[in-house]
């Protein structure tokens, strides 16, 4: 079955993307005085290699709250382009890995991971760069899928296997779904000890959170069930507990939800292809909105998410995504 012929699909733009790898540049984050990081890559570049390209591997990317500008990551560095289409301009460069952008709900910052002081960690910027900000200090854990809570006040972001809030000025932040103290072994609100939390996601109500859940097994096993084991759920912020809200057999994950609630859009494995599935919030009712679409990552480890970063338009019409090196506008 292959569905995407009958679809209106459209390359949405030639991203050329001048790319340069050098020394990292930008203002420096605040330093942890008790676990210090390493001030800036060991790594010195050799030799610099700049070439033009239109494709893209693994983009995640975002929509601005106005409409007008994507915002995307491309093989360590971040970009924008305009939503017309045109040359993109690369917002970060260097040695470290910039990844997985994401705008703050007044469109004036961007949430992103990256490692460029020696480990991966939370930060966020200013549009017009004139100032970044390093949210988390830590020195071991995995950072994944940073989103905003609807005030711009917190992004909440996976880190390791948990999902995690954190204010845009720092802190300790505090774990969502957190087992009370006193459990030896701990489930809070039914969610599996051994869970994996990823991508997480707001729709048009704040108190809830969605994001793709992989139980009992980790990040990573051979012959996992289901493809992967990953189903949607929502955690509530006024409860504190986590319920499911998708499982298929070929997993549910990614989950994106648009600005007027009414769709969400996830991705799914069906006859040993991905797919994004698309639900009606009203009525529940389910079908493909594109099939195929690009390999997702359920047998590693998903570092990078198990699906890339895709964003609603803000009127809610159109989902951006990407699939086979370029970006696709789709009409819901």
């Amino acid at each position: 079955m292959s569905l995407h012929r009958s679809l209106r699909l459209a390359a949405f733009c030639a991203l050329a993307l001048p790319l340069s790898l050098h020394a990292q540049r930008g203002a420096g984050p605040r330093a942890d005085t008790a676990n210090p990081i390493q001030e800036g890559l060991p790594l010195k570049p050799e030799r610099v290699i700049r070439f033009t390209t239109d494709v893209g591997t693994w983009m995640s990317l975002d929509v601005s709250p106005d409409g007008q500008t994507i915002v995307f990551d491309h093989l360590g560095d971040i970009f924008t382009v305009p939503m017309a289409g045109g040359k993109a301009t690369a917002i970060t460069k260097g040695m470290a890995v910039d990844a997985q952008p994401r705008f703050s709900p007044d469109g004036k910052r961007i949430a992103f991971v990256s490692d460029r002081r020696g480990a991966a960690n939370l930060w966020h910027m200013s549009l017009d760069l004139k100032d970044t900000v390093q949210v988390t200090t830590g020195r071991t854990d995995a950072y994944d899928s940073p989103e905003w809570t609807p005030d711009g006040k917190y992004i909440v972001v996976s880190r390791g296997n948990n999902l995690h809030m954190y204010h845009v000025d720092g802190g300790a932040g505090v774990q969502l779904g957190a087992p009370p103290a006193a459990a030896a072994t701990g489930r809070a609100g039914g969610a599996p000890a051994a869970a994996r939390y990823l991508g997480a996601a707001f729709g048009k109500d704040a108190r809830y959170i969605w994001a793709a859940r992989r139980t009992a097994t980790g990040q990573w096993t051979y012959n996992d069930p289901m493809g992967g084991g990953y189903s949607l759920v929502v955690y509530d912020r006024n409860t504190g507990e986590f319920s499911p809200r998708g499982t298929r057999w070929g997993a549910a994950f990614r989950p994106t939800l648009s600005p007027d609630g009414k769709w969400l859009v996830y991705a799914t494995r069906h006859d040993q292809q991905t797919g994004l599935r698309i639900r009606d919030m009203e009525t529940d009712q389910e079908r493909w909105l594109a099939y195929p679409v690009q390999r997702d990552d359920q047998e590693s480890r998903a570092s990078r998410d198990v699906y890339p970063g895709m964003s609603f338009t803000p009127d809610s019409k159109n989902l951006i995504v990407t699939w086979s090196g370029k970006i696709w506008s789709v009409p819901a």
